[in-house]
């Protein structure tokens, strides 16, 4: 994996994400217990490289009294049981996947670029993190083999960690970061 420089990262998520009500941001990792730092991005902690996310819920006045707003407030456990470990093909589709409601990579169609332009883009934004990181997701389209997304699938299934009624993210963990892309629907 080549190395992947700040504003490549940030001009993938921006464009990425631009159409999506869309929350991405990174947190240092501190516990072996990683859902311990999700709980800290979801509460906005800074970027320990410096580098701008998206958080279209930032002038929310529910937010106010609530940092974690739009994540609803549950302990560890909680999060940890509802996100399932994913490979790094799949994590790449969801990212993808991601830009629009409804979880489903027919959202690439809004894009101009072509599916390998944008598939090099959800690249960008996991080099950041490494090739030993791990993906998760709190989406179920499972695949035929362990660890595999299938996004011919029509239904979406998931277990919502949010105040809205469609909430889809990706928590990628490196031994350093935890990252927390997510994307959600009123």
């Amino acid at each position: 994996m080549s190395p992947v420089y700040q504003t490549s990262w940030e001009a993938a998520v921006r464009h990425l994400y631009r159409d999506a009500s869309a929350y991405v941001a990174t947190g240092p990792r501190h516990h072996k217990d990683w859902a311990h730092d999700v709980l800290t991005v979801m509460a906005r902690v800074p970027d320990p490289r410096g580098w701008a996310g998206v958080d279209d819920t930032a002038q929310s006045p529910e937010r106010a009294g609530d940092p974690k707003h739009p994540f609803a407030d549950h302990p560890p456990e909680y999060i940890a049981s509802r996100l399932k470990e994913i490979d790094r093909s799949s994590a790449e589709n969801l990212l993808q996947a991601l830009t629009e409601t409804g979880c489903t990579l027919a959202n690439l169609q809004y894009f101009d670029e072509s599916p390998d332009e944008l598939r090099a883009m959800a690249s960008t934004i996991l080099a950041r993190y490494g090739d030993a990181a791990g993906y998760y997701t709190n989406v179920n389209k499972q695949g035929s083999l362990p660890g595999m997304l299938d996004f011919t699938l029509e239904s979406l299934g998931y277990s919502p960690l949010s105040v809205y009624m469609e909430d889809c993210g990706l928590v990628i963990v490196s031994d350093t970061e935890v990252g927390l892309v997510w994307s959600f629907a009123d």
